[in-house]
Order: structure tokens, then sequence, then C-alpha cells
């Protein structure tokens, strides 16, 4: 049985008698198409960009670039065959759900729950530096920054799905504007040579200075962890699929623009900044934008950035918060949950999941507060592995969909991937070495002893939800 075949207490169809535009799992297609692409565009950009890169450029200078480029023409593969299975049927959990019929019940399972503690640990993080962003202005406690940002952005998903679409609007366009503004300010250095950098910039930049690969390709090789990680979340455009106004026409174009944006906020980005600024000049533990700013005599600069990484962090866990009690409220109503995630409340959000979720997320803080040390961070580390497994399922249940398409057992999608499986398997490979990397790198190879930690618990939980559920369809067998 999927989710959309049951109402929002688990008991059947969704009455008849629902609102035209409320979806057939319960929820209310209130999501515009601006909406939904500058969520797709929000998802692309965060606070791996614009603190994480000062890291990767330290370790591979401007042949960064080159890793952002072919780790982005991975997600575009990823993301079409994404599109690929939401066009095949769009519904709200869409991972969890393509997974369970594709691959079997446990995948579900094991998919959604790991994308909803990706999540969770996500929103910790994020709202436990949204929380040290302000103290850039303001001498106030952390904890009490923290817990303002979370009962806010808790009170905006309960409200509606349409004020989290608004608001993920506006973190989005603050992010947009600062990366356009940032090309086109060092643009104008470059050709008009105006401000203390305009002297000295110029594109041999990216190869003059100990070469495009300056510690080599093993140097660009261990970026892509961090690369990877800085495109976690852009998938999260599948999770609204159950709440679009018009999936069919708004899922496609949000999809198909995922290769500009990683052109111009990524390369276009790094290009401008490492053509301005030599990469030799930046900081591993710096903000690559906040150094450019500064670099360029530009003193505004650090707080500029520091508020679009606040908004940014906002943003990331404003979606967490979203997509939480979504994935709770498939796997209850598919069986393998607790029942009364599925609860929605009159405007079509699902109010126990979300409340469960935010709920652990200020745990979280709290606990970052008390011990701020490796433990915290470990937990952390694990975040890029539970993100990546989504998108592993993604592409496995793509594959698995066209076999069964090609051959006359399903419906052709109307969005079908180019290049498919012969890109989804490209992609597959790509991950795992992603994933051989993350071991060699002692700084992210605790991520993969936490893997199977994670995973004994599930298997260890789907066994007993089974055993005393033994009529469960949820947990039959493909």
């Amino acid at each position: 049985m999927t989710s959309a075949q049951v109402d929002d207490k688990g008991q059947g169809p969704h009455p008849a008698a629902a609102e035209a535009a409320t979806s057939a799992e319960g929820y209310q297609r209130a999501l515009g198409a601006r909406q939904i692409q500058m969520i797709a565009i929000g998802g692309a950009i965060g606070t791996g960009l614009f603190l994480g890169a000062g890291k990767a450029i330290a370790k591979a200078g401007p042949s960064l670039i080159l890793a952002y480029a072919i780790a982005g023409l991975v997600i575009f593969f990823i993301m079409r065959a994404l599109g690929e299975l939401l066009m095949y049927r769009p519904v709200s959990g869409s991972f969890s759900e393509y997974a369970r019929e594709f691959i079997g019940p446990f995948a579900g399972f094991v998919t959604g729950w790991t994308y909803w503690l990706f999540w969770v640990v996500t929103g910790i993080t994020e709202v436990t530096a949204a929380a040290q962003y302000m103290t850039f202005w303001f001498a106030i406690p952390q904890w009490v920054s923290a817990l303002i940002f979370t009962i806010i952005l808790y009170g905006v998903n309960l409200i509606s799905v349409k004020l989290f679409g608004e608001l993920e609007f506006w973190f989005s366009m603050v992010k947009v504007t600062a990366i356009v503004g940032m090309i086109l300010i060092c643009a104008g250095i470059l050709t008009l040579g105006f401000s203390d950098a305009g002297d000295t910039a110029s594109v041999t930049h990216l190869w003059s200075d100990g070469g495009f690969f300056p510690h080599g390709i093993k140097g660009t090789l261990m970026t892509l962890q961090i690369v990877m990680f800085a495109f976690l979340a852009v998938e999260l455009v599948g999770v609204t699929a159950g709440e679009s106004k018009d999936p069919k026409t708004v899922l496609p174009k949000a999809i198909n623009t995922v290769p500009w944006r990683i052109a111009v906020f990524y390369v276009g980005a790094l290009i401008m900044i490492l053509s301005v600024v030599p990469w030799t000049e930046f900081s591993p533990d710096v903000s690559p934008f906040v150094e450019a700013f500064e670099k360029m005599g530009l003193g505004v600069g650090a707080g500029i950035v520091n508020f679009v990484v606040l908004t940014a962090a906002l943003s990331s866990c404003n979606s967490g918060m979203y997509s939480t009690g979504r994935m709770l409220r498939d796997l209850a109503l598919n069986g393998q949950g607790p029942k009364f995630f599925t609860k929605l409340t009159r405007t079509g959000t699902p109010l126990v999941g979300t409340t469960f979720s935010a709920a652990l997320m200020l745990v979280g803080v709290w606990i970052n507060y008390q011990w701020p040390g490796d433990a915290f961070t470990y937990v952390v580390s694990f975040a890029t592995i539970s993100g990546m497994w989504a998108w592993i399922m993604i592409l496995i249940s793509q594959i698995r969909y066209r076999r069964l398409a090609d051959r006359g057992v399903l419906p052709q999608s109307t969005f079908r991937a180019p290049g498919a499986p012969y890109t989804s398997v490209f992609a597959l490979a790509f991950i795992a070495v992603v994933i051989v990397m993350m071991g060699i790198d002692k700084d992210t190879r605790i991520s993969l002893y936490c893997a199977p930690l994670w995973a004994l618990i599930l298997g260890v939980s789907y066994l007993v939800l089974k055993a005393r559920n033994p009529g469960n369809k949820a947990f039959a067998g493909r």
C-alpha cells in the first residue's frame, strides 16, 4: 500500500469531498512554480559553498572548479533520474516510496528513516550555526538564538506549506543575490581594475600559482566529499512533489535548471573569486567569500557574508523541518512507523512528525551546548553518507523502473532521463569513488564507522516491526 492510497488517519481513501487543491495524500497542493523554482535553487546553495569551499580550495587549488563541474554533472544525472520517477508517480516522501516499490520494503524503510535522520542532524548543526552567526552582531547567549530560531521555523512549518514555501523563496533569494553580486563585482574588477585587488587580478591565477592541479589529482579527489556535501539537499525538490500545484509542469522545469545553477553559483563564482584573489591567499578556516571581500578592500564584506550564511543556515533548518515531518508521515502511512505520525493539521501539515523532529533539534542544540567536542562532531559527519544514501536509492530505483517501463509492465514517464541507465550507473560509480575517498580521509572516515551502527539499529527495528505486524503488506517482499 502506498501513501497515495491512504488518508490522513491511515484508514482508507481520502474523502472525495476534499478540496480540489488537496492532493491524494491529504496534503494541500499550495507550492507554486515561483516557490518550487527557488526551493530547487536554494537546495543547491548552502553553507557548504559559503564556508566549506575555503577548506576545499586549500586542498585542491583552482582544480576545485573542475571537481564542482564534474560533481555537478553527476548531480544533474541524479536529478533527472529523480525527475523520471516523479513524473511516473509524483508523491511526497518520494525517495522511500520509490525504494519501497522498486527495491523492496526494507529499502523503503531504511531510506525513509535515514533521510529523516539526515535532516534532523543537519537541522541541529544549522540552527546551532545560525546561533553562532548571530554573535557577530549581538552579545547574546547562543542557546537563546537557537531556541528562538527553532520555535519560529517550527511555527512557520505548522501554519501552512505555502508559508514554508514563501520563507524558503526569500532565503534562497538572499543567497542567489549574494553570489550574483559577488560575480558582478569580480567581473568589474577584472575588466575595470578598481578596488585594492584591481592591479593584481587576472584569470592567469587559475594556472600560474603552482598550476591548475597544485596538489596533483589526488588533492582534487580528496575534495570530492566536501564538494558532494555542498550539493546535499538539491534532491529536496522531490519531497515537494505531493504539494506542488502542477508537479507535471513545475518539477521538470526546476530539475532542468540544475546545470546552469551549478555553472553559475559554483563554477562561475569560483572562477571569478580565484581570478581576483590567488588561491594561495585563502585560509581553509575562513569563508572564501569573506576573504575575497577583504582582499578587495571592501570592509563590509564580512558583515554581508555573515548575513548570507545566516540565511543559508536558517534555510537548511527550515527545509529540515519540512522534510522530516513528511518522511515520518510516509513511513507511518506504510506501516513502517508509529501511526500517530499520520496526523495532519487543518492546513495539511504533518503535526506530530514535525513536532517530534523539532523537539529532537532542540535536544541536539542542548547537547552541543553541553558537549561541543568530538562526540557531536562524529554525529554531524554522518550527514554526508546518510544524504548520499538517498541519491543511491534514487538511481537504483530509476534503473529498475526504466527496465520495467521498457518491458511495458509500467507506463513510461513523460520526463525520461537522457542517457539512462548508463548515466545512472556512472553516477553510482562516482558516488562509490566519493565513499572511498571518505574512507581514506581521516577527517571524514568516522562517518563510515557510524553507518554500520545505524544500519544495525534499522535492521533490528525492521525485524521487530515485521514480527509484530505479520499481515502488514509494508513488510511483504517485492
